[in-house]
């Protein structure tokens, strides 16, 4: 057992706190946790209060890591009944990290280039949130004009009522969006569909869709969520995404067309080129000009880091995108005192249901963390003055928040920031405006295992 793992009873028993301010962490099982989260947390259940047996925590992503096939992944990925990992709630809360897959998928494969579509996979990942540090909010705005003919303004503002109901009368559609809302799961596939659907075919704006997606899905981030729909829109992309009833078909084994009412008369049947002229009628214009300059970045010194070795006594603060009891904050300060902080302003923008809630409490009960709520930054500084710390170490994140939180708590102590895990050595610059134009740049080095310590 780890250090970490043994030391979460023992942190989680001398924390002294006021006990208004600590959320629990002893229930007798599952039901009990959901019951809790339920009652704290009654915004999110009126979303959805539908909670999915996948479970949140380094235990379950420890045991579905274990069964990743990245020779099966690479051959049927596409297909619904695919070979895919599902480890991407994992991914997005940093419960494994980008590196550590890549690691056990190339120890699997045999021979290591089998991996190469899986790695690949992650590489996307990793992009997304490349982007998403540099754009930062502006995640949310079209990043370049649409490739249909249409402009931004000819897009509706709300989510038709029968997609979210599931009352669309097309049998893929309304399974995606029943499956979305109920299990916080979609195959890559699906989502694509729904959203070429949603955007193309009903002629919503994406990020309409966008938000749809994240108040359901437990890996939902804007990095990836939202570039996804952007690339199906073709804000971020050459042309647009769309689908036909016979590729749907071929991915799906005709599980939806055989017991659908509209087969033959539904939005999808016809040629590329038929459907092509009916969505997008009028005349494209050429001008694929990509995304902003902006999106180049260059490699940054390390930061002369206040160094988390001049704080003799930090607490760690946790946040959403790194629950790893191995995260570079617990592993350098394995004694330390932790909190997490659930965001009350954040929820109140986010509106995320209850299945993403039950998902990151159960992410925490694995770590040697105190669960608050609240303002983020007045609850970990009164945190690490009860602790009687001399600063705040936390993971590094893309999130415009982040840094925002940052500001201020380093306006009251000296604040530690430790890098993520690498995927990829970072290359001297990169250009992020497509991904294939970071993926030459970064292939080599993803598809190198981690390079482990030399033995002492």
């Amino acid at each position: 057992m780890s250090i970490i793992a043994t030391n979460i009873a023992t942190n989680i028993a001398t924390n002294t706190v006021t006990s208004g301010a600590t959320m629990r962490r002893d229930f007798a099982d599952r039901d009990e946790l959901i019951a809790y989260v339920r009652q704290e947390f009654p915004t999110a259940a009126q979303i959805d209060d539908t909670v999915f047996p996948v479970r949140g925590g380094r235990s379950a992503a420890e045991a579905a890591l274990s069964h990743i096939d990245p020779t099966a992944y690479a051959a049927t990925r596409n297909r619904l009944t695919g070979a895919v990992t599902r480890l991407s709630p994992y991914l997005r809360h940093g419960v494994l990290s980008l590196a550590e897959v890549r690691d056990a998928a190339l120890r699997i494969a045999q021979p290591s280039q089998t991996a190469a579509k899986l790695i690949n996979e992650l590489g996307w990942r990793d992009y997304f949130r490349r982007v998403y540090g540099m754009l930062g909010d502006a995640i949310w705005r079209d990043q370049e004009q649409y490739k249909t003919g249409w402009s931004a303004s000819d897009y509706a503002d709300e989510l038709p009522d029968d997609i979210i109901a599931s009352e669309t009368g097309l049998a893929c559609i309304d399974a995606f969006s029943h499956d979305l809302r109920k299990t916080g799961y979609l195959h890559n596939h699906a989502r694509m569909w729904l959203a070429a659907y949603v955007v193309h075919f009903r002629r919503v704006k994406w990020q309409v869709g966008a938000r749809w997606f994240l108040m359901h899905l437990l890996d939902g981030d804007p990095a990836s969520n939202n570039l996804s729909w952007q690339w199906v829109a073709s804000t971020f992309s050459h042309k647009p995404y769309i689908f036909n009833r016979e590729n749907l078909e071929k991915y799906t084994d005709g599980a939806y067309c055989r017991g659908c009412p509209l087969k033959g008369r539904c939005d999808f049947e016809g040629s590329y080129a038929h459907i092509t002229q009916r969505l997008f009628p009028h005349p494209v214009s050429s001008d694929n000009t990509q995304a902003d300059v902006a999106l180049r970045s260059t490699r940054k010194d390390d930061k002369p880091a206040l160094s988390a070795a001049r704080l003799a006594k930090p607490v760690i603060w946790v946040h959403g995108d790194n629950l790893n009891p191995h995260s570079p904050a617990f592993t350098r300060f394995p004694g330390a005192s932790a909190v997490w902080v659930w965001d009350d302003a954040l929820l109140g923008r986010t509106h995320i249901s209850l299945k993403r809630i039950v998902f990151l409490y159960e992410c925490l009960l694995e770590l040697p963390v105190l669960i608050r709520r609240g303002n983020v930054a007045s609850e970990v500084l009164r945190f690490a003055a009860e602790q009687g710390a001399d600063g705040v170490v936390t993971v590094e994140s893309p999130a415009p928040g982040f840094a925002a939180l940052l500001r201020q708590l380093e306006q009251r102590m000296p604040i530690a920031v430790l890098p993520e895990p690498p995927f990829v050595e970072e290359p001297a610059a990169l250009d992020l405006r497509r991904f294939t134009r970071y993926w030459r740049k970064v292939e080599r080095s993803a598809m190198t295992p981690t390079r482990q310590p030399a033995a002492l």
